[in-house]
């Protein structure tokens, strides 16, 4: 069954509603977070898209109060995972539990658990072993998570925010590449300007908090995820994202030298999922129901900087993965004809 192409009044409409809810959300978010711009971004348009996001960066830099704040904001039921090495599968989905009925007798009842909701923080996810972390990723993928031999859907909007700091290494295990293939977007969350640190000061250590309210709810976010979805792409834009993707793979005719001699693994098909997800929403938000080659190269660093493995070579030489992105979207040249316009 074909979905019916939106004429161009009701393409501008949508577009239009998409920006105002967006900005509604966001200045809402806004009120408990100072600066940080292009990361309360990052997991807005995640969560619009429909993709989970891994936030690094090292403690105190308000990753936890900013998917916090997101849960507030949309009224989506929160819930925060702090992960340690000890923590088992069980303890983040759930477990069968023996009650005591009211009219008498025992019987198993499922008590969920914090994997069960709309917007999960997985707090320093690189501290689970890699059994705890195999359950997050079926959640993760699926949407669902496994009890003994029963499945238990999970409710949409389902949405997973996972912190890790980048340079505390003890105890922790890396994220294998399957799992970090599942998120949309890797943000890197930086420190605050001078000026956001006495705005900072000013909202967290005097008398009044913050009090945020519920702008939007989870069946909006979906009818969002819907119209991002019917944005089209013009076949030049698809054609750069996959370039830009296969540009990170060693031998591929679009990688540049970089890429051939640092990289030992590149992105996959996800990746330019990502892009195409990520240059939807960019599109509705400048006011576009049409897809550009801009949009898509504005996602790239986001989407690829993890999906990109550096070789030992180019880690002895302190190339990063960003690195890496930076030089193919400099290499990777978008195309010249004339980009679609709403």
């Amino acid at each position: 069954m074909t979905t019916k192409k939106p004429t161009a009044a009701q393409a501008k409409k949508a577009a239009k509603e998409f920006q105002q809810t967006y900005t509604a959300i966001r200045d809402e978010v806004c009120k408990a977070m100072v600066g940080q711009e292009p990361v309360i971004e990052g997991v807005l348009t995640a969560l619009l898209a429909g993709g989970h996001v891994l936030l690094e960066g090292v403690p105190g830099l308000g990753k936890t109060l900013l998917v916090r704040s997101l849960g507030e904001a949309v009224d989506l039921e929160f819930s925060r995972i702090q992960f340690t090495p000890d923590m088992m599968p069980a303890d983040i989905i759930g477990t069968q539990v023996l009650v005591e009925r009211k009219g008498g007798g025992h019987e198993v009842r499922f008590q969920q658990g914090p994997l069960v909701a709309n917007l999960v923080l997985a707090d320093e996810i690189n501290r689970a072993t890699p059994k705890t972390q195999s359950a997050l990723l079926e959640a993760m993928q699926e949407q669902q998570i496994s009890v003994g031999t029963d499945r238990i859907d999970l409710d949409p909007p389902y949405c997973v925010m996972a912190t890790q700091n980048p340079v505390e290494q003890e105890g922790t295990y890396p994220l294998p590449e399957a799992q970090l293939d599942r998120f949309l977007f890797k943000l890197v969350v930086g420190y605050p300007e001078e000026h956001e640190y006495h705005e900072i000061l000013g909202r967290t250590v005097g008398a009044d908090d913050v009090t945020l309210e519920a702008v939007s709810s989870g069946k909006q976010i979906m009818a969002m995820r819907k119209v991002a979805r019917q944005v089209p792409v013009p076949e030049h834009v698809q054609g750069y994202a996959v370039h830009l993707v296969m540009g990170t793979q060693p031998g591929s005719p679009y990688a540049p030298g970089t890429v051939n001699a640092n990289v030992a693994l590149g992105s996959s098909p996800r990746g330019a999922q990502g892009l195409m997800l990520a240059g939807k929403v960019k599109a509705l938000l400048a006011g576009r129901f049409a897809v550009s080659s801009d949009d898509v190269k504005a996602a790239a660093l986001d989407v690829l900087r993890h999906r990109v493995m550096v070789n030992f070579q180019g880690q002895s030489e302190g190339i990063t993965p960003d690195d890496i992105v930076k030089a193919v979207v400099q290499h990777v040249k978008p195309p010249v004809e004339a980009e679609a316009t709403a």
